[in-house]
């Protein structure tokens, strides 16, 4: 029976038993054969986003100013200088913790009402399911400076519908700075749950029904089946969303920039990329807008890596 089986077995070109060639996959492909594929995408991600990372990173070790965008001086290496410039700048201390905290809370807030309507579209009928489904999609499609515009409009201290509802009188949102703050965050998420919203229900959808019913019937509450259950098996498509979410939210720039007049009375609503715009274009300190650039980007990989680590770990564990 043995020597029956071993003959049976296929044999490499190597002539060992179920070997493949070096450089060759089981399915005879090569291994290089992947990224003949991805080669046209890297090229064009190569050109849309290494070479302007680039130029951002040396323009953040140089003295760029409107002079030299006109042509005038010659640039002049400054090394570290920008850099230090500003983590020495009280203000830009402030602006940096203040664009962390404001983002975390509007990722929260995302994922919150994102997740909460995923479920809530696997509980209703279809035309209520379709309801919110193209109410949705309308918040997603519309522009950001189009949905800035209308939420101002809705709080505003003499004609806003929000006030005269809630009688507050002539509240101004916008003159404080943390109702700004809050304005915005209700904004964010408005504009920014839909994509949760479809991406978890289609990933909720995916789940066997047999699972959840099996976990139903052994008592388990609704929470407690999203928390063991249904959570775990979307935790790929909950880490992408994430991601995403804090990609958009740490770098959110028209919705401050609309809704606060450019940063809030003495700048108390500004975050990162406003600051970095009053740096670079209303101040001609195109060096130092770089530099908060490259900050910001440098921040984003760190959460984004950290994030999937700790992902990875947790996939170990199960």
């Amino acid at each position: 029976m043995t020597a029956t089986l071993t003959e049976r077995r296929p044999r490499s070109r190597t002539g060992r038993t179920g070997a493949t060639p070096t450089g060759t996959s089981r399915t005879g492909t090569s291994a290089w054969t992947p990224w003949l594929y991805l080669l046209p995408a890297l090229a064009v991600l190569g050109a849309l986003l290494v070479y302007p990372v680039y130029q951002l990173g040396l323009i953040s070790f140089l003295e760029y100013t409107q002079a030299q965008v006109s042509g005038g001086e010659p640039t002049s290496f400054q090394g570290l200088g920008n850099y230090t410039a500003l983590f020495t700048d009280p203000q830009f201390r402030q602006v940096l913790l203040a664009t962390v905290v404001f983002a975390a809370a509007c990722v929260a807030g995302t994922l919150a009402v994102g997740c909460a309507l995923a479920v809530l579209l696997t509980r209703v009928r279809a035309l209520p399911r379709l309801a919110l489904m193209l109410a949705a999609l309308g918040a997603w499609a519309t522009p950001a400076v189009t949905g800035s515009t209308v939420w101002v409009f809705l709080f505003d201290a003499d004609f806003g519908p929000v006030n005269k509802l809630l009688g507050l009188g002539d509240f101004s949102w916008t003159y404080g700075r943390y109702s700004a703050f809050a304005l915005v965050l209700l904004e964010v998420v408005w504009c920014s749950f839909p994509f949760v919203m479809v991406t978890v229900y289609a990933g909720i959808r995916a789940v066997p029904t047999e699972i959840l019913e099996a976990a139903a019937l052994d008592g388990a509450s609704q929470w407690r089946i999203w928390r063991t259950v249904t959570a775990p098996l979307l935790r790929p498509i909950l880490a992408v969303v994430t991601i995403q979410s804090v990609i958009w939210d740490f770098k959110v720039f028209t919705q401050i920039y609309v809704m606060t007049n450019g940063g809030g009375i003495a700048g108390q609503n500004l975050v990162l990329n406003v600051y970095a715009y009053q740096q670079a274009f209303a101040s001609s300190q195109y060096s130092l807008g770089a530099a908060i650039g490259v900050v910001m980007l440098l921040i984003l990989l760190a959460v984004t890596l950290v994030y999937l680590r700790v992902l990875r770990r947790q996939g170990e564990d199960l």
